[in-house]
């Protein structure tokens, strides 16, 4: 039996007297009375046990703290509210308190399940706000889901994204981020060819490894020379007995988080080690920006193994949905049955995680839906989160998605079927 997550809480309990004694440190060392307070050895000692606190906890979940947004000229309030709940996911829904509000198109965010939250995607929801009704997929931490709740598997996910579909259409836009691309158009092709009244208007898929043979990255790579088998040996672990999922089989959002940190780890070394220096040097601006991008991505989640394995097996290993092989329970994932729901396909020159080209298949696997319904952006100078966050998404791609959902939202409204 695969220990590691035993071995992760027990460590992380063990230094809890020390990350008791940093903090407890640093508050001396920050507090306006001591006289040490302002001299470079108080500013270095609290420096060196933020860090150390900061490296060794574990971080909660995110929240998207989106209060406002502007439409037109005016500052309006956001509300948070679920629309849509199964026990491994729920929709939430950004609610503005504006008259245009009601006749703006409907877009459902499908963040990625593959470590972090959604909250990763807080900068595409706020982008979006002022133009869209934003929902976004909020997906649950595996360890935190009693194993009473039963599996999630890749069919699950799919089957998730076709009953979003009917609750919250019609006339939904989906945008899937990375990972989600391949459930969400083999959900929409498994809606089309069920002719369900409910197809979706749009997708846009970004970044997103439709077919990994193209452009392969080092994750591709991996999971090719690997085989399956090496993942389950080695991946998979029991959610430890002081969480809600105890016994549930999980891949480990820690051990996910170790395999993103290693990719980059000189940048995330140099990143610490200025962080240091700006506290040293008081510069807390700076310091604080480093603080909220290291509080949502060092924030993980746990993925089911089920869904975990299915995913490395189909998406990266056997590629099964460009070669046409992807079932869905008993039913084929047929991209040709794709005849109505507009797709958009984006990328960023310098993605990473998902080659230039693999996002880009997807228009190359639906033949029978008319060229007037694609689209395809490659986004110069940017790496993987560049293709959904940052200046760049905002000032150049965000406007084409704007753009090209507008152009496809103008079709009649659909009489909305039975659900008897």
């Amino acid at each position: 039996m695969n220990l590691s997550y035993v071995w992760y809480d027990t460590a992380h309990w063990l230094l809890s007297p020390a990350r008791a004694a940093s903090d407890f440190t640093k508050h001396f060392f920050d507090n306006p009375g001591n006289p040490l307070t302002n001299t470079p050895y108080a500013r270095t000692v609290s420096a060196a046990c933020e860090l150390f606190e900061r490296t060794t906890r574990r971080y909660g979940k995110p929240a998207f703290n989106l209060p406002t947004t502007r439409i037109g000229n005016e500052t309006v309030s956001v509300m948070e509210r679920i629309v849509w709940e199964r026990p491994f996911c729920r929709v939430v829904s950004f609610e503005r308190t504006h008259r245009a509000a009601k006749n703006q198109p409907k877009l459902l965010i499908v963040a990625p399940m593959s470590g972090h939250y959604a909250t990763l995607l807080r900068g595409t929801v706020e982008t979006f706000l002022p133009t869209h009704q934003v929902m976004i997929t909020d997906w649950a931490d595996a360890r935190m889901v009693p194993l009473a709740e039963g599996r999630f598997d890749l069919d699950d996910y799919i089957d998730y994204i076709k009953a979003m579909c009917r609750d919250l259409g019609p006339d939904l836009h989906l945008m899937a981020v990375c990972q989600p691309a391949v459930p969400v158009i083999a959900a929409v092709a498994r809606l089309e060819a069920e002719n369900d009244p409910f197809i979706p208007l749009s997708m846009t898929l970004m970044g997103g490894p439709i077919d990994t043979r193209r452009s392969p990255t080092a994750v591709n790579r991996l999971a090719e020379e690997r085989g399956i088998e090496w993942f389950r040996r080695h991946c998979i672990t029991k959610v430890p007995p002081s969480h809600p999922g105890f016994w549930r089989d999980v891949y480990p959002g820690f051990q996910q988080l170790s395999g993103f940190m290693a990719m980059n780890i000189d940048r995330h070394l140099t990143a610490h080690w200025e962080m240091f220096n700006h506290l040293v040097e008081g510069d807390g601006d700076s310091a604080e920006k480093h603080r909220e991008f290291y509080d949502e991505y060092l924030a993980v989640m746990d993925l089911t193994a089920e869904f975990y394995l299915q995913t490395v097996e189909k998406v990266f290993v056997n590629h099964e949905l460009p070669k046409g092989e992807m079932m869905h329970r008993d039913q084929p994932v047929d991209l040709m049955a794709i005849r109505r729901c507009a797709i958009m396909a984006v990328e960023g020159e310098r993605d990473d995680i998902s080659g230039v080209g693999q996002t880009l298949a997807a228009l190359e696997l639906t033949p029978n839906l008319s060229s007037d319904k694609k689209l395809y952006h490659l986004q110069a100078g940017v790496g993987h989160y560049g293709v959904f966050n940052g200046s760049r998404f905002r000032a150049e791609i965000a406007p084409r998605i704007v753009e090209f959902i507008e152009n496809h939202a103008r079709e009649p409204v659909r009489k909305a079927a039975s659900r008897a």
